[in-house]
């Protein structure tokens, strides 16, 4: 006979307040960031923000690492699902790359949210560290997923594993083999090697725009990243073979 399963209970009224507030204090956050940057970032201030004291925000947060823990992770959910959004988007001409279209979604999040961005990738707060393999890395995972499947997924393993990259040093072979904490390690080191100089060179130019590097380039900083980002792809492409024609039966 069939189980009886018994759907799970609704959130109780206490479990809905406490989700409630908790948004509403990662709200209050997210705009002190947006205002004052990451550096300023204090329970003390956002609490006052929202007209309560710190004893009473430290029922929701017990320190300021586990508050920045949330505004990281969900930093990088927003970013990924930024970068997701534009690699599902119709490519407005058939020569514009999956590849391009989400590195442009990468720099088009960054830019308009640069305090977050910051959080992210500029000065390490002082005494934090994030928790290992916690919801940070489980967050930024997915980002590696979306970049992954541009860059490579019209490639078999085979073709991945035959790229053209430079000698890797054993020690350095073994290590890509096991890597794992950023979903890489279904790639063979070739191609987590290739995936790994791709996102250094993407994010390289956008954190260069972000921290106003680039502004020389004026209205024309768009149209120079998006020519590095296509001569970046053929790049990598032109370093794993073409798929071997099936020969006769």
């Amino acid at each position: 006979m069939p189980v009886d399963e018994h759907p799970p209970a609704p959130p109780s009224l206490r479990q809905r307040r406490r989700a409630a507030a908790t948004r509403e204090i990662v709200e209050a956050a997210e705009r002190h960031l947006t205002e004052h940057g990451p550096a300023a970032l204090s329970l003390r201030a956002v609490a006052r923000s929202l007209g309560m004291s710190v004893q009473a925000l430290y029922h929701y947060f017990p320190d300021r690492d586990a508050l920045v823990t949330v505004l990281i992770a969900k930093a990088y959910e927003d970013l990924a699902a930024a970068v997701r959004a534009a690699a599902d988007t119709i490519p407005p001409a058939p020569s514009v790359p999956s590849f391009v279209i989400a590195a442009d979604g990468y720099r088009q999040w960054a830019i308009s949210h640069p305090e977050r961005f910051q959080l992210l990738y500029g000065t390490p707060l002082r005494n934090y560290a994030a928790p290992a393999d916690g919801p940070t890395t489980r967050a930024m995972r997915q980002m590696s997923a979306v970049f992954q499947r541009v860059l490579f997924g019209d490639f078999s393993p085979e073709q991945l594993a035959a790229a053209d990259m430079l000698t890797l040093s054993p020690p350095l072979r073994a290590h890509l083999e096991h890597l794992s904490p950023d979903g890489l390690s279904a790639l063979p080191p070739s191609a987590t090697a290739l995936l790994l100089s791709a996102w250094g060179h993407m994010h390289g130019l956008v954190v260069l725009e972000v921290f106003g590097h680039t502004a020389f380039l004026g209205d024309h900083r768009a149209e120079v990243f998006h020519l590095a980002m296509c001569d970046l792809l053929a790049g990598i492409h032109r370093r794993i073979p073409a798929a071997q024609a099936n020969g006769p039966g």
